[in-house]
């Protein structure tokens, strides 16, 4: 297993980590994404360890707080083995204050995880979102406390903008607060949005990429090519919340993403992580699993490399026209080089 470091800290992560989404399925949402139960996480939780994945990746919306209660029992007896990371800001309950980044949610459902978890402290805390309503310094200050009370190893930030994010980050210079080392965001080849802007941010500042959704809501595990039905998560209405992707773009990314997995003798969604590992920024991806034979399936995505052929004929592939101003700063590259072809 390759480990890299977590942007601008002192933390080696492995490259590939579990998220737990389907541990639970409390609800109908999330029964889309599994209904993983104590016994098989369990199993799979000592596939990762054996395989040098000790990086697991829960929320506490999740299954409404299942995820991180069987993530915690799976954990037993070996917490020492692992690094967890844990999100909040969505609403977990009916309040008002039930909901949001301020120190007064903060505070609680950082407790509140903790008791899920089984744990006496988070090695990465997230914000699953942008609270626009609460004062960026309250919400630092409020993790800051928590880092340092020893209950918080880092901190993140998750679906933030670019704005929002270098908002914090100055703000945390400019009071000497914990700042954001990482950000957990939405790329795939169906989904390069993340490169106009928070990639170069990213380089700039020394945050690293935590990748979710990295298989595009399953679009790209190889179940959907032209002229076939779709089945697996995306026939089970797994795509709901995501954005849409043209039938026509989505087949011209899969027909190159079968071509390469021939040439490598690898399969198409462990194509599409080798991708990833090979895009700068980019410490970990988070790979999510049914089951056993869909997370062997997964770790084997690392080991090997694309070579730069076959990298360029997927970005080829995936690549789209960017928004404003970003076509437009384009034009003066020489200048105002962005990291990868767009």
């Amino acid at each position: 297993m390759e480990y890299r470091q977590f942007g601008r800290s002192g933390l080696k992560v492995p490259v590939l980590s579990l998220g737990t989404g389907t541990f639970g399925g409390s609800n109908e949402f999330f029964q889309r994404w599994g209904q993983t139960d104590v016994a098989e996480a369990s199993r799979m939780v000592d596939l990762c360890l054996d395989a040098g994945v000790n990086f697991f990746d829960t929320a506490d919306v999740y299954s409404q707080g299942a995820s991180e209660e069987i993530l915690g029992q799976a954990l037993k007896g070996k917490r020492d083995r692992a690094l967890i990371s844990t999100k909040a800001t969505f609403p977990t309950g009916e309040g008002p204050n039930e909901k949001g980044s301020s120190r007064y949610h903060l505070v609680r459902a950082c407790e509140a995880s903790l008791k899920r978890l089984g744990t006496d402290h988070i090695d990465v805390y997230f914000m699953h979102g942008f609270d626009a309503l609460t004062p960026v310094d309250e919400t630092l200050r409020a993790l800051d406390d928590l880092v340092r009370a020893g209950k918080i190893g880092y901190i993140g930030a998750s679906n933030f903008s670019g704005w929002q994010l270098m908002k914090a980050l100055g703000t945390s210079e400019r009071y000497g607060l914990a700042r954001y080392v990482a950000y957990q965001g939405y790329y795939s080849l169906v989904g390069r949005h993340y490169e106009w802007e928070l990639m170069p941010l990213g380089l700039d500042q020394g945050v690293a990429l935590m990748v979710w959704s990295p298989l595009g809501w399953g679009r790209l595990t190889g179940k959907i090519r032209r002229g076939a039905n779709a089945s697996g998560r995306i026939a089970a209405g797994g795509a709901e919340g995501g954005p849409p992707v043209a039938d026509e773009a989505l087949f011209r990314i899969v027909d190159v993403l079968d071509a390469v997995a021939a040439e490598t003798g690898r399969k198409p969604a462990q194509v599409a992580l080798n991708w990833l590992l090979s895009r700068p920024t980019v410490a970990n991806i988070v790979v999510g699993a049914r089951n056993e034979e869909q997370l062997t399936q997964n770790l084997g995505a690392v080991g090997w490399t694309l070579d730069p052929a076959q990298i360029a004929r997927l970005d080829a592939a995936s690549q789209e026209t960017p928004i404003y101003p970003y076509w437009h700063q384009k034009g003066f590259d020489e200048r105002n080089p962005k990291p990868t072809t767009w």
